[in-house]
């Protein structure tokens, strides 16, 4: 049996490292026609910029503040077979400034979806486990959303686009269906039936009175991931505290995780092997702040073949006995169905 259907994790998901030219700018080099790419400005602060083919290419998120959907011309003005254009924008392609690209395949600008009670549309990869899912919430006490995965989902972001003050809402296997996470903030879990006291099937995900998973009327997009085996991981695992830190295996090397405390005010901390390409890793970007990329200030963790290890004692991402969740895409498995072994960096 193979240990994995996905031998080439680039043709799927790949972070794209660039630089801002100021006018139109062609990227390419992502390896596949990319249906969400989320862009963030590595030297000013700007906030980060999420684009996806179901909303369309001009229309951008951000995963830092509580904001609808914006639409700017200017932005990203086509997803390419290889990547993407970028227009003027100082956000997604100021002159001169260095610019990180984390780029996921899905299937296109997606079709009708009627597995659950709220109808939605789909644009779904079940090879990789991820699908992009926009639907209207119907204001009730519950609802259930398909979702195309064929699997159940272990992580679930979604995100108002209709209105502004609603938060990013996020549901991760690690903390439960009665609990929710807000991508934008740096707060604790905390009780919530957002996801109505259950966890997702197969087929959909459900939906409570929360009017930022659920709201009357409002347009709504989630990005639903599956694990799949040698490709992604979502998870959790408990700080020891120690600089000789917790190791966390994933089977395969992660090109990109992202780490959040479940109990404590941490912020959503983003890190890939593009930006920094040796151990131990110290080069972060916050998903829920719009600050530039900084050095965490000391060793903070190293990329392994199999997994991630801790190298830093503070209680941020490795306090004893704290809870901290994960997700973690692979730039390559730890051995493929070709039986070609991943080798350490």
């Amino acid at each position: 049996m193979a240990y994995t259907t996905i031998n080439k994790s680039t043709d799927y998901f790949n972070t794209k490292l660039y630089t801002g030219n100021g006018g139109t700018n062609a990227i390419t080099g992502v390896g596949f026609q990319p249906d969400w790419t989320w862009i963030k400005n590595r030297d000013d602060s700007y906030n980060h910029a999420l684009f996806d083919a179901v909303r369309g290419v001009t229309k951008f998120l951000a995963s830092n503040n509580s904001d609808a959907e914006q639409t700017n011309a200017n932005e990203l003005t086509a997803f390419g077979t290889d990547g993407f254009t970028s227009g003027n924008a100082d956000r997604t392609n100021k002159n001169s400034d260095s610019f990180v690209s984390w780029n996921w395949k899905a299937n296109g600008a997606g079709s009708a979806n009627t597995d659950g009670s709220i109808s939605s549309t789909v644009s779904a990869n079940t090879t990789s486990g991820f699908s992009i899912v926009k639907y209207v919430g119907n204001g009730g006490s519950s609802g259930t959303v398909g979702h195309g995965l064929n699997a159940v989902p272990k992580m679930i972001i979604t995100k108002v686009t209709s209105a502004s003050g609603d938060n990013w809402k996020v549901y991760h296997v690690g903390s439960g269906n009665t609990k929710v996470l807000q991508l934008n903030v740096t707060d604790a879990e905390a009780t919530s039936g957002a996801w109505y006291n259950t966890t997702p099937t197969s087929s959909v995900f459900s939906v409570g009175n929360d009017g930022a998973t659920n709201g009357s009327g409002k347009t709504i997009i989630a990005y639903c991931f599956a694990d799949i085996q040698g490709y992604s991981k979502f998870g959790s695992y408990t700080g020891n505290g120690n600089a000789d830190g917790t190791f966390i295996y994933t089977g395969f090397k992660p090109q990109l995780v992202i780490l959040k405390q479940t109990s404590g005010n941490t912020n959503w901390a983003m890190n890939d092997i593009k930006r920094q390409q040796y151990n131990a890793q110290d080069i972060i970007l916050y998903a829920d702040s719009n600050g530039a990329e900084s050095g965490y200030g000391g060793n903070y963790f190293d990329i392994l073949s199999n997994g991630f290890k801790q190298r830093m004692s503070g209680s941020y991402y490795n306090g004893s006995g704290l809870t901290y969740l994960y997700m973690a895409f692979a730039q390559a498995p730890l051995v493929g169905s070709n039986n070609v072994p991943c080798t350490a960096r």
